[in-house]
């Protein structure tokens, strides 16, 4: 409304001292009434706009959370977001295109050394690794004295090997060497055969070695050993099997592939380790032999190899080391792989 008011003026004919405060009375008691009924009407339109407006924001900034993930949650490493954004992804639904391609991970180290430029080059491939001897050997000297037949003779069904003057044994270091290249070729994706496991009391008999391998198919077969020369000899040397066609025996087949086998394996053992060939063969770290069961019996592509002298100090010492044990078992995963891939 626009319209003027008209002051409040004293009457003076009233003579009653209590008039005044009355008149004023009457006249504030229309404003206290409308602003009784107007102020709680305003306060309840106050919250209720409150109320929307921190409605809105909240809206607001949960619809910016969604939209914009920060840095750290959408791209650190390991925190899931990259297999989040998979799980959305057009081509998830689809077994053939890029999210069924397997992780670009960086490779194991063993992977990464594998020839052939592939981190699986072995699949399908079937490998027998026979640790030389067994610990419990000494203890059942009855059951290995006990002679096999190895096509042209006979002979013990197992010894008890080597060890260094210290006391490492060989069946120690065989089985121990083994197991380092058992997971680097199972890495490549080999299925690998043991001849025995640490979990025998004694043996194998070189028959039974033999006879693993044969009946698990092997594509190729390397039997692990120590020597035991004399001190003053050191190095390593390769056995391949000679030819033998005697009684069970019939290595016709194998020793071609075994020889290709035994140069491979020489070459890479050699470079990878640094151990010299042996002084005491004298045929370049390379030896043919007909009186080993292991290799007579064999029907798959089988060597030998002696890693080195255990009775030599230097040759000791340097088998003795972890870190060279694991050099040793890449060289040997390393030629098996050559001769399988190539």
């Amino acid at each position: 409304m626009t319209g003027r008011t008209t002051p409040y003026r004293v009457d003076p004919d009233d003579q009653d001292p209590y008039a005044e405060p009355a008149r004023r009375a009457a006249a504030w008691r229309p404003a206290v009434k409308a602003a009784a009924v107007v102020l709680p009407v305003c306060l309840i339109g106050w919250l209720g706009w409150q109320a929307v407006a921190n409605s809105a924001r909240d809206v607001s900034s949960h619809a910016s959370a969604r939209q914009a993930p920060s840095y750290a949650e959408g791209d650190r490493v390991g925190d899931g977001g990259d297999d989040a954004r998979a799980a959305t992804s057009p081509d998830s639904a689809d077994p053939t295109g890029p999210a069924a391609a397997p992780s670009a991970a960086a490779p194991s180290p063993s992977a990464a050394a594998a020839p052939g430029g592939t981190d699986r080059p072995l699949a399908g491939r079937t490998v027998l690794l026979d640790p030389g001897h067994n610990t419990g050997n000494a203890k059942h000297t009855a059951e290995i004295n006990r002679k096999v037949d190895i096509g042209n003779s006979h002979k013990e069904c197992d010894t008890t090997g080597t060890s260094t003057d210290a006391g490492y044994p060989e069946a120690e270091f065989t089985l121990d060497v083994v197991h380092r290249a058992e997971r680097i070729l199972t890495d490549r994706g080999a299925t690998v055969v043991l001849t025995q496991n640490g979990d025998r009391a004694w043996g194998p008999c070189i028959d039974e070695r033999a006879r693993i391998g044969n009946e698990a198919k092997a594509d190729a077969a390397v039997s692990v050993h120590a020597d035991g020369a004399p001190a003053s000899g050191s190095g390593f040397h390769v056995i391949m099997p000679a030819r033998v066609a005697a009684g069970p025996a019939d290595t016709s087949a194998i020793v071609e592939p075994s020889q290709r086998l035994g140069l491979l394996l020489r070459d890479t053992f050699k470079a990878g380790t640094g151990e010299p060939f042996a002084s005491y063969i004298g045929r370049q770290g390379l030896d043919t032999r007909s009186d080993l069961g292991g290799l007579n019996l064999s029907k798959v592509p089988k060597v030998f190899i002696e890693c080195g002298n255990m009775r030599n100090a230097g040759d000791a010492q340097r088998m003795s080391d972890p870190q060279w044990r694991q050099r040793a078992a890449q060289a040997l995963a390393d030629a098996l792989t050559s001769y399988l891939t190539g």
